[in-house]
């Protein structure tokens, strides 16, 4: 018989103490991830979920192209990279098993998607 394991998390927009955290409070997503360091807005139309990864895995390692890659710069080779790594093809969109090929490749760190954000 197959087994079923559920997950829920909670997730709370992070609300601080600091001057640009109030000028956040209430705004929509795009808002707050321009006023907020934590929030990361991908910069790219394409292959967003692989700039995602790469800039995420960039702060979790402190590589020094983070604030690159965070801005758009440098990162189109590395993506380029881990598509032809991972076989993924941009072209036919992403779902589900592009999503598990990406997690297949990066064995260390686990990949969760989260869906209907609403502030």
């Amino acid at each position: 018989m197959d087994r079923l394991i559920v997950v829920v998390n909670s997730v709370r927009m992070p609300v601080g103490f600091r001057r640009k955290s109030v000028k956040s409070k209430g705004q929509s997503l795009d808002v707050a991830a321009h006023v907020k360091k934590s929030i990361i807005k991908v910069k790219s139309d394409t292959d967003c979920l692989a700039h995602a990864l790469i800039i995420d895995i960039a702060r979790l390692e402190n590589d020094s192209d983070y604030k690159s890659y965070r801005d758009g710069y440098k990162i189109r080779p590395v993506v380029q990279s881990l598509l032809e790594t991972t076989g993924i093809d941009p072209q036919n969109g992403g779902g589900i098993p592009e999503i598990r090929r990406f997690q297949d490749h990066f064995t260390e760190y686990k990949i969760v998607v989260y869906s209907g954000l609403n502030c």
